[in-house]
């Protein structure tokens, strides 16, 4: 895919260093360290259990014993509250999506609150989403897999973030919603937004990303461009055991 514009070459908008984490006594996360740029979307490959949705909930500020150094915009977030970081412009769509069962499509979008400017309005998702917009005034226990997926990213993107922390969003989707998960992701990053995907499947990847890191036992292996997929397709093979 195109490379990223001139502000991928300057400081990073995500400076990830030697971040450790915990879930009670088990240590899960041992020195993760990368950048994200302002504008990229990069993912986090790696089999399941290397760490990818612990480096996420970590730079949310959702696990709380942490070690090392976040740094969003400039700015240490390593201590502050997962509500403080989401005010700095970061937002986080979880792999289980967490739409609300009672409340209606529109609903469920417009429960979060807009903490900065920027957010998308709703007839700029709906431009994005039709489909949220067809099923407005239905429940959440009513949508498909694919539409919750679509709801949930939606959702977040009212908030104002600019970094878009995304966890698994094709997983167990069909291939025509998993093609359209790909075409929304590259539609936000022409508009300016940055991605953060945690995935397995690498093809997908190859679609939206313009670098990926490999993660294993809760670190950073390897970092692989796009534009070098290919060539490392046998490493990536052995890496992800696929």
């Amino acid at each position: 895919m195109a490379e990223a514009g001139n502000t991928a070459r300057d400081a990073p908008l995500l400076t990830v260093r030697d971040l450790n984490a915990w879930y009670g006594e088990s240590h899960v996360l041992h020195g993760m360290t990368f950048d994200v740029m302002k504008g990229e979307v990069v993912t986090l490959l790696g089999r399941n259990g290397a760490g990818k949705t612990t480096t996420m909930r970590s730079i949310m500020g959702i696990l709380r014993k942490r070690q090392g150094s976040v740094i969003y915009g400039g700015k240490e977030t390593v201590g502050l509250s997962s509500n403080m970081i989401a005010q700095l412009g970061i937002a986080y769509c979880p792999e289980e999506r967490g739409i609300f069962s009672s409340l209606s499509v529109r609903e469920n979008l417009t429960l979060p609150p807009v903490l900065r400017p920027g957010g998308l309005s709703l007839e700029e998702i709906y431009e994005l989403f039709p489909r949220l917009l067809e099923r407005g005034a239905s429940q959440g226990t009513k949508l498909s897999g694919g539409e919750q997926q679509m709801l949930a990213i939606a959702r977040i993107l009212r908030t104002g973030a600019e970094l878009l922390l995304l966890d698994e969003p094709t997983e167990g989707l069909a291939p025509v919603i998993v093609q359209h998960i790909g075409e929304i992701i590259r539609t936000l990053r022409r508009r300016g937004f940055t991605v953060l995907l945690v995935e397995q499947n690498f093809h997908f990847a190859a679609t939206v990303a313009d670098r990926h890191y490999v993660v294993e036992h809760g670190h950073v292996i390897d970092m692989i461009p796009n534009s070098a997929l290919e060539a490392n397709k046998e490493k990536l093979t052995t890496y992800l055991g696929v």
